[in-house]
């Protein structure tokens, strides 16, 4: 009966590829290809936004965050950071989306053009190219583990680099040949499909658990929302952090990553992209909340045991996997796997192309491309990195562990550079008498410090005593700081360095006036 599963898994595979030629149509120009001429709606941009920010180690990993949470430590406490998360799409959605949508900008970085120069230009698309490439590499990577321990659950014994190489053959299909308006659609009706799974999972359960099991993880405070007892510093759900972290950090993520932006930009309407954005981050906050239910659910079916210690899985985020390929019925569980695998497909093809040849080549080669031009040489960089992220994660499958630090690093690495990019914009905004230099300067500064900071600051028990946190509670003799905090302080190591670097100058940047003007929102729509 294994076989409907990987019949279902094929079906999907090959469906949603040709699904997004047909939805894409014929691209006339590269403002088509790249931004869709502003034929997408609001709702399904939003989706779109909530799939391209999930992966397949959210859906995998989400249940387990609530599962294996201390008795007392709260199940639901991740959703603070969705709380955060809403906060910072509203800042972005009336500062930053008016400078994009309304200025009929290609890019995000097109902006920091405007304001700056191409020298800044060039400087914060190289950095979201590298960085894009290496999250979703690993991404790509991440999703193949469990496909394999799937099809080695039905017998096939398949290696890392055909999964990664099947994988990415389907994003590279629909993104070639239907552009962002392809990657759009595709990307919200995979979102749904994953949401369905979920929904499907929920329903399995709850016609296996025993009785008054919600009662004993209400008592377990598995429903237990803010965290108020962790200190702010160190403790990655503690209401502060979580909600004013998340809050920055969302800025950064859909207001400076092209991205999101990019599907935002393919509404083509202020008005539309405002609520497809705002919307989002009210979806991933129910997403969130599905996915932890779940993770509460198989707490009370597995009765709370260790995953890896009497269950016998490798890591505790083989939990979800776990029950998908062992409980779940035939066919179902083929339709949650195809659901886990369409969180991982979204592509960020598009996003690379458009950056590289709107922020990049036309930079190098000194002029800009007509419309037919664009078209070609965004088709052919969608193909060279769809090469370049296969080769990627099959670096990783291959020379690298799949433990639990491998996985941490990967979450980690917008935290180098995150902060760096909305600080660039903010000091644009806010600092009209900084030039290019000066931004430039405080970019490479802020990668330099944010990479000290995340590699090497620790707290222990002496210097939480000097800051008046106790770390006695801790695990372990050093602790970093929490992940949250990572893209505030690089967006204030940069507004420092390049606000104090702008007082050399006696006048006004004469390019802060147009770049930083946004037009209403009556004129752009």
């Amino acid at each position: 009966m294994r076989a409907v599963d990987l019949a279902i898994i094929a079906i999907f595979l090959v469906g949603m590829p040709l699904l997004g030629i047909v939805i894409g149509g014929r691209q006339k120009s590269g403002n088509d290809y790249f931004v869709g001429e502003g034929k997408i709606s609001w709702w399904v941009a939003c989706l779109s936004v909530v799939s391209a920010e999930t992966s397949t180690l959210t859906v995998l990993s989400v249940p387990t965050v609530a599962y294996i949470a201390a008795p007392g430590a709260g199940g639901m406490t991740y959703l603070s950071l969705a709380i955060g998360y809403i906060l910072g799409r509203i800042v972005v959605s009336f500062v930053l989306l008016p400078r994009y949508v309304a200025g009929n900008l290609v890019t995000a970085y097109a902006f920091l053009g405007k304001r700056f120069g191409s020298g800044l230009q060039g400087t914060a698309s190289v950095t979201f190219l590298l960085t894009r490439t290496a999250a979703d590499g690993i991404r790509l990577f991440a999703t193949a583990i469990p496909v394999k321990v799937v099809l080695g659950a039905y017998g096939l014994n398949v290696s890392y680099w055909t999964i990664v190489i099947a994988l990415g053959i389907a994003m590279v299909i629909y993104s070639f040949f239907g552009g962002v308006r392809a990657v759009v659609w595709v990307d919200a009706i995979q979102m749904l499909w994953y949401v369905l799974g979920g929904a499907a999972v929920i329903w399995v359960l709850a016609a296996n658990l025993p009785d008054g099991w919600f009662s004993k993880a209400v008592d377990a405070n598995k429903f237990q929302l803010l965290d108020f007892s962790s200190n702010p510093l160190t403790g990655q759900y503690a209401v502060l952090t979580a909600v004013i972290g998340g809050a920055v950090l969302s800025m950064a993520s859909h207001g400076s990553d092209q991205l999101i932006v990019q599907r935002l930009q393919a509404t083509n309407d202020l008005r539309a992209a405002q609520k497809a954005l705002i919307a989002s981050g009210v979806v991933v906050f129910l997403q969130f909340a599905l996915f932890l239910f779940i993770g509460v659910m198989l707490w009370a079916f597995y009765n709370g045991v260790d995953p890896v210690k009497q269950l016998g899985l490798n890591t505790n985020d083989e939990l979800f996997a776990n029950y998908i390929v062992t409980e779940l019925p035939s066919g179902l569980s083929g339709f949650v796997i195809a659901g886990i695998l369409a969180a991982a497909l979204s592509s960020s093809l598009g996003a690379l192309a458009s950056s590289t040849v709107t922020d990049v080549y036309e930079r190098v080669i000194g002029r800009q491309l007509s419309d037919g031009e664009r078209l070609k040489q965004g088709r052919i960089w969608t193909i060279v990195w769809a090469g370049i992220l296969i080769l990627f994660a099959g670096f990783f499958a291959s020379y690298t562990s799949t433990s639990d630090p491998i996985v941490v690093q990967a979450l980690g690495i917008t935290g180098y550079t995150y902060g760096a990019l909305l600080g660039a914009f903010l000091l644009g905004l806010l600092f009209k008498k900084a030039r290019q230099a000066d931004a430039i300067v405080a970019f490479v500064v802020t990668v330099v410090v944010m990479a000290f900071v995340i590699l090497g600051v620790k707290f222990d028990k002496v210097s939480g005593a000097l800051l008046g946190v106790d770390f006695s509670k801790a695990a372990g003799n050093n602790v970093a700081l929490a992940f949250p905090w990572y893209t505030l302080a690089g967006v204030i190591i940069t507004l420092v360095v390049g606000g104090l670097l702008s007082l050399r100058h006696s006048t006004q940047d004469p390019k802060a006036t147009d770049a930083t003007a946004a037009k209403p929102v009556e004129e752009a729509a």
